[in-house]
């Protein structure tokens, strides 16, 4: 078997796959947004661990479930730094990312082959608490919505080949058309303004999805 070859019936979509590490705040979900429907709109599967929530299940085991079943990962690490003092740095970012490289470097063969992208808020912040990184390529994007939808798709461009993605400025483009759309569905759904602006704050991650899967896959002219 050579190596990126899947054992049968390990994972049926492997190949399109993107684990999702990064912080689950309210805070981070204007970065979060546009990260999920970048994945979706570039033909990809984003699985991240609020994709479900059972409570009979240990979350670092699922978090590692999540990983093995994945050729591409996302590590968002721009939430390192304490913000106060005696606040603690915040490590599960970089643990999960630890967990991701040890599996390319031993685990099955198949894993071998594995991609990640490793996001931070400013140029070279990381090294500050991980200097073993020093020589692996990091995309930054400065809290902005925006720029995580072009660090994506560039990497898919660079790294995994999807040289005819649309330009950043497009996909952004679709981003707020789909967002506008949410948006005017709660409404007429009958939802005041604010409600309908709650309730999308406050949904799942798995309806998010859906509903971009959902707006993508309508007619062309639609859209």
């Amino acid at each position: 078997m050579t190596p990126g070859d899947v054992p049968l019936g390990a994972v049926a979509d492997y190949e399109s796959n993107v684990f999702i590490n990064c912080p689950f705040d309210s805070q981070y979900l204007s970065l979060l947004r546009p990260l999920l429907f970048t994945v979706l709109y570039l033909g990809y599967k984003p699985r991240i661990a609020s994709e479900r929530s059972d409570s009979g299940e240990n979350r670092l085991d699922k978090i590692c479930q999540l990983i093995r079943e994945s050729k591409y990962s996302i590590h968002d690490l721009s939430r390192l730094k304490a913000k106060r003092a005696r606040e603690y740095y915040r490590l599960n970012m970089p643990f999960e990312l630890g967990i991701d490289y040890g599996s390319r470097q031993h685990g099955h063969e198949y894993l071998r082959c594995k991609k990640c992208l490793i996001l931070e808020k400013k140029l070279h912040d990381f090294r500050r608490a991980l200097s073993d990184l020093g020589g692996v390529d990091i995309k930054n994007h400065d809290d902005e919505p925006i720029k995580v939808v072009r660090a994506v798709r560039d990497w898919f461009v660079e790294t995994v080949g999807q040289l005819s993605a649309d330009s950043p400025v497009i996909i952004w483009w679709k981003y707020t058309d789909f967002s506008k759309y949410l948006f005017d569905t709660k409404i007429e759904e009958g939802l005041a303004e604010t409600d309908a602006w709650e309730d999308i704050q406050g949904m799942p991650v798995p309806e998010y999805i859906n509903r971009v899967n959902l707006w993508l896959s309508r007619p062309s002219d639609a859209n």
